[in-house]
């Protein structure tokens, strides 16, 4: 588990100037973004109250397959991190796969963010269309990403700062209400959840389950940035610890408090943290709840975007994707890797200027089981490399307790989520889209690949 990548040459390395504190936060920063601020409303609506069991199973699983990758980060902490796994413990094709795979859901996330982002902002701000807003974004997170990772690391080091300040204080304000504590607001308690916990039924906690799904996206982005990071085995371990409980507190946290507050048949599920102050009677803070879900989504936009400009380079490295993407600028960042990553947030501008308030959703729709198969990659990856390890003796710097035991759970889970999501028309139209992609993707990493060996013994 511990050769180096071959993905490096002399003058065409990334920079690695990113501190621990940058990539702790950069975990929350991809986490904490649309899946949240608009999925959270979405899955309420789909499942009621009961989301919260999508949520602990989801939950349960990005625990595990976090503590999966944390372990081969730290010994392998290399841009292409759970691609460049697969490629080590199942073959060229697989690695490749999946890396392509996350990045493709990656520009789809990147888009749906800016969109997101923009249509938030134009509830309170209804001056700049939609769609001119996300090009906008989409511009100015192109420039901070093209201008150096050290840069990048601080300014979403402090967008992150702000969201979890934001949390913990809808949090607080959230609990109150709920017990009653705010003046002249008559507290409902439980009532809401209790009155109808699941109203419809295992397909409907089936369907909001691919949306948490969603949400948690994202997360296994530290394991690409443990790359560019200052003394990476000590980084991981660190965020590996406090991503995971943040996310899993912030997320059952928030969403508890929305499922007790707002009936799934309420139009403010829309904008589900400004429903909820609203509801508490707060004077102008669901206008700056909304603000906050604003930069909440240009955080995870501007940190999605590193992890799929960074996963083009490393596939660019490995022979699986053009050169041209491991071209480097003279802040040692992949500058074509991150035009061709942010190409489509463009598009979608365009598309929301033509089909408004269509986008969006679609978008939602495209991404949410491609997550499965990610960490499905990363759980099998982890077995295959650490009982290699264990029989080389290998010393690796973060061990995963409980290993096996906890990676056959995460397997398992992830083969129930697969089978429940089937019992649902709505969420199997996804997963039978998402496994024909896969294939699609497959065979032209194996084509491509074989085209390459053919060309290269012809010559």
């Amino acid at each position: 588990m511990t050769t180096k990548s071959a993905a490096t040459e002399p003058g065409r390395e990334l920079g690695h100037t990113m501190l621990p504190r940058q990539l702790t936060m950069m975990g929350l920063g991809s986490a904490i973004g649309a899946g949240l601020f608009l999925g959270s409303g979405a899955g309420v609506q789909a499942a009621g109250p009961a989301v919260l069991l999508s949520y602990l199973v989801a939950g349960t699983l990005i625990i595990i397959v976090m503590w999966a990758l944390g372990e081969m980060a730290a010994a392998n902490p290399v841009s292409g991190a759970f691609s460049v796994y697969a490629q080590r413990a199942l073959g060229n094709t697989a690695g490749a796969t999946v890396g392509w795979l996350w990045w493709l859901q990656l520009v789809v996330v990147i888009a749906a963010e800016a969109l997101g982002a923009a249509g938030l902002l134009f509830t309170v701000w209804p001056v700049v269309p939609v769609w001119a807003l996300s090009l906008i974004f989409m511009a100015v997170f192109t420039a901070i990403n093209l201008a150096g990772v050290k840069n990048f690391g601080e300014f979403e080091f402090w967008f992150a700062i702000l969201k979890v300040a934001a949390i913990v204080i809808f949090l607080i304000i959230g609990a109150a209400l709920i017990l009653g504590l705010l003046p002249d607001v008559p507290g409902p308690g439980l009532s809401v959840i209790t009155a109808d916990f699941a109203p419809a039924g295992l397909g409907g906690i089936a369907t909001a389950l691919f949306v948490v799904i969603f949400a948690f996206g994202g997360t296994e982005i530290v394991s690409v940035a443990a790359a560019e990071t200052r003394d990476p085995e000590r980084s991981v371990r660190h965020a590996i610890r406090t991503v995971v409980w943040r996310i899993l507190v912030f997320y059952i946290g928030s969403v508890f408090v929305i499922a007790a507050v707002l009936p799934s048949t309420s139009e403010a599920l829309k904008s589900p943290f400004a429903g909820v102050l609203d509801a508490a009677r707060i004077p102008g803070a669901g206008a700056a709840i909304t603000l906050v879900a604003v930069v909440a989504l240009l955080s995870a936009l501007n940190a999605n975007l590193y992890g799929a400009s960074r996963m083009a380079f490393s596939l660019s490295q490995r022979g699986e994707a053009p050169r041209v993407l491991s071209r480097l600028n003279a802040a040692r960042v992949p500058v074509v890797a991150v035009a061709v990553s942010v190409a489509f947030g463009f598009v979608a501008a365009v598309l929301e200027l033509l089909f408004p308030d269509r986008i969006l959703p679609a978008l939602f729709q495209l991404v949410g089981s491609t997550c499965l198969v990610v960490w499905g990659s990363a759980l099998v990856s982890q077995l295959v490399l650490r009982r290699r390890a264990d029989r080389a003796g290998t010393a690796l710097p973060l061990r995963m307790k409980g290993f096996p035991v906890l990676t056959i759970v995460g397997l398992v889970l992830l083969a129930l989520i697969f089978a429940v999501g089937f019992s649902s028309p709505e969420s199997s139209k996804q997963l039978v889209s998402t496994l024909i992609l896969v294939a699609a993707i497959a065979a032209a990493c194996w084509a491509g690949a074989r085209f390459g060996r053919t060309r290269r013994t012809d010559g």
